[in-house]
């Protein structure tokens, strides 16, 4: 499928896929949905904590390099592990403005270090942000109990439903320990049915730009 780097409203880039007309973040801004959905409504909840973060969805790395760097205002220690099928290429990373445009060029060697890392490796980046990267398909995630928070960032519905089903959902709920938060940028009344289905309590939030709403979930 044809790949092609474009420039979302707020200035930062990402990657969208022309057969599907899909991006890996929003077009209207990238690094606004990502603060909103999954610092805002979501890390910003565990301030002052150890906390351990599964990424659905790896991608581009925007979300992991966001939390490494606000967790430091949050005084926060994170275990953060991302999961990603089909990892995008040295190329693709290059072309990514994140450091740029986050004002983060003293942390600029920890991205790169994000994506030069060996899959299936834990490497400590500072002494608050250890990150694992599991090149694994979502269906294959077998945690249990481990996770604080799940930032839920997998394409969306319309192009692959199946990544939005009660069966992985499951695997979601079984993930969290107890008290455990699940945030998505998804709001589909099919999306919160099979979250509810399984065991979570389901609220809506207003969206990023661009997106009128948006969930958080609870395993309680």
């Amino acid at each position: 499928m044809k790949r092609e780097i474009i420039q979302t409203l707020d200035g930062s880039t990402t990657i969208q896929i022309k057969e599907w007309d899909e991006c890996y973040h929003s077009k209207h801004g990238a690094i606004q949905e990502a603060k909103h959905v999954f610092i805002k409504n979501g890390l910003s909840l565990f301030e002052n904590q150890k906390i351990s973060i599964l990424e659905i969805g790896f991608g581009t790395g925007l979300n992991a390099f966001i939390t490494l760097l606000e967790a430091k205002k949050m005084h926060q220690t994170i275990d953060y592990v991302g999961v990603e099928a089909y990892p995008i290429s040295v190329d693709e990373v290059l072309l990514m403005n994140y450091v740029s445009e986050l004002n983060a060029t003293e942390e600029s060697v920890l991205f790169d270090r994000m994506h030069e890392s060996n899959w299936d490796e834990q490497i400590v980046l500072n002494n608050d942000f250890i990150l694992t990267k599991r090149k694994q398909f979502f269906e294959e995630i077998d945690d249990e109990n481990k996770f604080d928070l799940i930032y839920f960032d997998a394409f969306g519905y319309r192009v692959q439903p199946e990544l939005w089903s009660t069966a992985i959902f499951e695997k979601m709920y079984k993930s969290l320990k107890k008290n455990g938060v699940l945030v998505t940028y998804a709001a589909r009344g099919v999306v919160k049915r099979s979250m509810i289905e399984v065991g979570f309590t389901v609220e809506k939030l207003a969206g990023p730009p661009g997106k009128r709403e948006m969930f958080r979930a609870r395993k309680v």
